[in-house]
C-alpha cells in the first residue's frame, strides 16, 4: 500500500502529534556538566576559546552545583586545575587537591543529593610535560610509560572515592588501567563506587579548547601513542570489551558528533549504559556558528544532542548542559 492512502504527513501535522510519535526523547536528567575546579576565592574566569564555559574557583562551583540541581541534571563531571604540576601528577592523587577539596565541599551540600558527582581520572592537567602519563626518556626520545601510570591512576581514584567521588571516569586510554583503579576502589573499601571508562577516547582535533580550559597541552609529541586512531571501529570494539572484563560499569565515547557510528556500534554490541562527549571542539564551533548568526543557536544544540541520543547514547557530557536543560 502507498500514497494517497499512506500519507506520511499525517502524523507531522502539529506539535503535540509530532511529540506523540516522536521516537528519541532528550531530557535534562540525561545531562552531565563538566566544572574546571582551580585554585582560589570568587574565580570565574572565562575560557577564551570556550564562551561561557569558566574556570570556577571551589564557592563559585557551589553555584554551578545548585543551579544544575535546580535545572535537574543528571550530574557533574569535575577537573582540576592544580596549584603546581609535577612530572608524577602529584596534584591527581593528593588528598588535599584541587578536585578532592571540591568534591567535599560539594558533598555536604543539598545539591549532592541530587547531583551524580563524577571525577575524571586523569593526569594530564597534573604533569609538568601534559601526557597523561609519566615519561620516561629512550633513544629516541621519550616513552609514555604504561605500568607506572597505571599504578598512578589506581592511587588517584581511590583518592576521589574517599573524597566523596559517586563515580570516577578515567580518560587516559593506559592499557589495564580499569583492572588497577577497581583494585584500588576494593582495596580501600570503595567496592560499591562505579567505574565509568572513556573505553573509546580517540586522538582527535576537538579537544584543543579543552586543552586551554585545562592547561593540559602536552609540551612535547602527542598523544596519539595512547588515544585512538580515528580510523578504527573494530579497535574500539575491542577496547570496550576489555574494559568491560576488566570491570568498568558504564562507558563513555569520546568526541560525540564525528563518531555516531562507533556510539551507534556499541549500542548494538554491549548491553551496558552508554554515555558519550560532546566534546570542546564541538562546543566552540557551534558557539563560534551562532556569534556569526549562521545558525539558530536552541535549534542547533538542541538537534545535535538529539543526534548523539539517537545513535544510542544513554547520557551526554556537554558544555550546553545550561543551555540545553533550560530549553527542555
Amino acid at each position: 500500500m502507498a500514497f494517497p492512502l499512506i500519507r506520511m504527513r499525517r502524523t507531522r501535522r502539529t506539535e503535540a502529534l509530532r511529540s506523540l510519535v516522536r521516537e528519541t526523547h532528550l531530557v535534562p536528567g540525561q545531562l552531565i556538566y563538566p566544572l574546571f575546579l582551580c585554585p582560589g576565592e570568587g574565580v570565574r574566569r572565562e575560557i577564551g576559546s570556550m564562551p561561557g564555559v569558566f574556570n570556577l574557583s571551589v564557592d563559585e562551583a557551589l553555584k554551578e552545583a545548585e543551579e544544575a540541581a535546580q535545572l535537574g541534571m543528571g550530574g557533574l563531571l569535575l577537573f582540576g586545575l592544580p596549584e603546581t604540576k609535577d612530572e608524577e601528577a602529584s596534584g591527581a592523587w593528593d588528598d588535599n587537591g584541587i578536585v578532592q577539596r571540591g568534591l567535599r565541599a560539594l558533598k555536604v551540600t543539598a545539591a549532592a543529593k541530587k547531583l551524580v558527582l563524577i571525577a575524571d581520572v586523569c593526569l594530564c592537567e597534573y604533569t609538568s610535560h601534559g601526557h597523561c602519563g609519566t615519561v620516561a626518556k629512550t633513544a629516541d626520545g621519550y616513552e609514555v610509560e604504561n605500568d607506572a601510570s597505571v599504578d598512578i591512576l589506581g592511587r588517584t581514584a581511590a583518592s576521589l572515592a574517599r573524597a566523596g567521588a559517586d563515580v570516577v571516569a578515567p580518560s587516559d586510554m593506559m592499557d589495564g588501567r580499569v583492572a588497577e583503579i577497581r583494585r584500588s576502589l576494593d582495596e580501600d573499601e570503595h567496592k560499591h563506587t562505579p567505574i565509568l571508562s572513556y573505553a573509546s577516547k580517540f586522538a582527535s582535533a576537538f579537544y584543543g579548547p579543552f586543552r586551554d580550559a585545562a592547561d593540559s597541552a602536552p609540551q612535547f609529541g602527542d598523544r596519539r601513542s595512547y588515544q585512538m586512531d580515528g580510523a578504527n571501529v573494530r579497535e574500539a570494539m575491542r577496547e570496550i570489551e576489555l574494559d568491560l572484563a576488566e570491570g568498568a560499569d558504564m562507558i563513555l565515547m569520546k568526541p560525540a558528533m564525528p563518531y555516531l557510528d562507533v556510539i551507534r556500534a556499541a549500542r548494538e554490541r554491549f548491553d551496558v549504559p552508554i554515555g558519550a562527549y560532546q566534546v570542546s571542539g564541538e562546543y566552540s564551533m557551534l558557539k563560534a556558528a551562532f556569534e556569526k548568526g549562521w545558525l539558530e543557536p536552541e535549534r542547533a544544540m538542541l538537534e545535535s544532542l538529539i543526534g548523539i541520543r539517537r545513535a544510542g547514547a544513554d547520557f551526554i557530557v556537554t558544555y550546553f548542559a545550561k543551555d540545553a536543560a533550560k530549553a527542555l
